[in-house]
């Protein structure tokens, strides 16, 4: 594996990549409070086969974190930015595993480049309203009235228990846990200004959401070959989230695992292992 920066519109990108260039391309895209490091068993398990890429979003991870008021923190601008490192990288046909936020910024990437999307793999990615449950409520309270109170009532979601949590939430054994990713992704949450660059993308999820219809038209029209393995017991992307793609997708690959948001940190050698025979078996069916 190889830990890289691209210099992209005055921000560094950190990226996360190993594989033959010439191998199937694979982006990995990483969800919230998280970066690439949540690819960090994975990445190796595919690159014998697939070259594949994982970058940090900007204010996550290794990336820039640039001021507020110099870099507007939406899903559009991350798109932005993941698109100019496709285009660095020159990746010409790939496939996307998208998690989280990840899913939004992977579906707007694959508004703007349809006919280089090989594949999907999803892992507790939402395109759907049935999607956005409970815990969602008070996202949606401030969408509607975003006020600095309503604003402060999602802090909670960046402190340390609620980063835990997410990876505890809906998982059996929890020794599977690796603590140190939790702790990873609070050092990030924690540093100056990052609290209100997380509630700006708290806030413009909400533009994610229009363009459900158009992600779902995409899923219509090309049949990406998709393969979902999903945490069944995840609170913040439910299974409610994962059935629907089969009204656009009734091809699509459906494993549902009994476990949480971060199913890597669990079930990484059977996620590992799926995606490796699909992707190998798309590739055989290409040759």
């Amino acid at each position: 594996m190889h830990y890289k920066a691209a210099r992209l519109d005055a921000l560094d990108i950190f990226y996360r990549e190993a594989g033959p260039h010439d191998a199937p391309a694979l982006l990995l895209l990483h969800g919230f409070p998280t970066s690439s490091n949540m690819f960090r068993n994975l990445i190796p398990r595919l690159a014998g086969s697939f070259h594949v890429v994982a970058p940090d979003y900007p204010g996550f991870g290794q990336s820039s974190m640039p001021d507020r008021a110099n870099f507007e923190y939406t899903f559009e601008n991350l798109t932005n930015v993941v698109d100019a490192l496709v285009e660095h990288l020159g990746l010409r046909k790939f496939s996307l595993y998208v998690m989280d936020y990840g899913a939004p910024v992977g579906y707007r990437l694959a508004l703007r480049r349809p006919e280089q999307v090989q594949a999907l793999i999803v892992q507790n990615g939402n395109a759907y309203d049935e999607g956005l449950r409970e815990f969602w409520d008070p996202i949606k309270k401030y969408w509607a009235d975003p006020r600095p109170e309503n604003r402060a009532a999602l802090h909670f979601l960046v402190e340390a228990k609620s980063t835990r949590w997410q990876y505890e939430n809906g998982v059996a054994d929890r020794t599977l846990l690796d603590p140190t990713t939790w702790i990873l992704d609070q050092v990030g949450l924690d540093r100056a200004g990052n609290r209100e660059i997380q509630m700006d993308l708290f806030y413009d999820y909400r533009t994610n959401v229009p363009l459900y219809p158009q992600f779902q038209a995409f899923f219509r029209t090309y049949q990406p070959p998709t393969l979902i393995v999903w945490g069944k017991n995840d609170f913040i992307f439910p299974p409610e989230g994962a059935s629907p793609y089969r009204r656009d997708l009734p091809n699509a690959e459906t494993h549902l695992l009994d476990t949480g948001h971060f199913a890597l940190e669990t079930h990484g050698e059977e996620i590992a292992s799926r995606i490796e025979g699909f992707l190998l078996q798309l590739k055989e069916r290409r040759s």
